[in-house]
């Protein structure tokens, strides 16, 4: 298991509040600049924002609003980003199908978890029925 260290240069994880879509733009905001401060590629950098965005409306339409923790993170000669968006919503009952491509619970198009699985580095999923659900991802820059 790898262990990760904060960057002591930034600052303490920021938790932003998921009750509204005024909140998913903050969101996106804050991560754009954080992956800005890492100098990842243009590309890159749109991977993760749309990532970020697909889990903090998820958060929002699906857990009932929840947070985001945005943390600056090193590891070795790398710097990165890592957003863990958490509800105390239902829960998923099914993540393999949630992770398949085309499955919506909703109105949506279906790609949020699986895309956002491809779109970022590193991507977990912690679920509970009944209780809620974490979802991390996190995205890398080499020195």
């Amino acid at each position: 298991m790898t262990t990760f260290q904060s960057n002591p240069a930034t600052a303490p994880p920021d938790i932003l509040p998921l009750r509204s879509s005024e909140d998913v733009v903050r969101l996106r905001q804050q991560v754009r600049e954080r992956v800005l401060s890492i100098r990842l590629s243009l590309v890159d950098q749109t991977k993760f924002v749309t990532a970020a965005s697909e889990l903090a409306r998820n958060t929002l339409d699906y857990g009932g609003g929840g947070e985001a923790h945005i943390e600056m993170i090193a590891n070795g000669g790398r710097n990165g980003v890592r957003i863990a968006f958490i509800d105390r919503g239902p829960g998923i009952a099914d993540l393999d199908q949630a992770l398949s491509d085309g499955f919506t619970s909703g109105n949506g198009m279906g790609l949020g978890l699986g895309g956002a699985k491809r779109l970022s580095d590193e991507f977990s999923v912690e679920t509970k029925v009944g209780e809620g659900t974490t979802v991390t991802i996190t995205k890398w820059k080499s020195f």
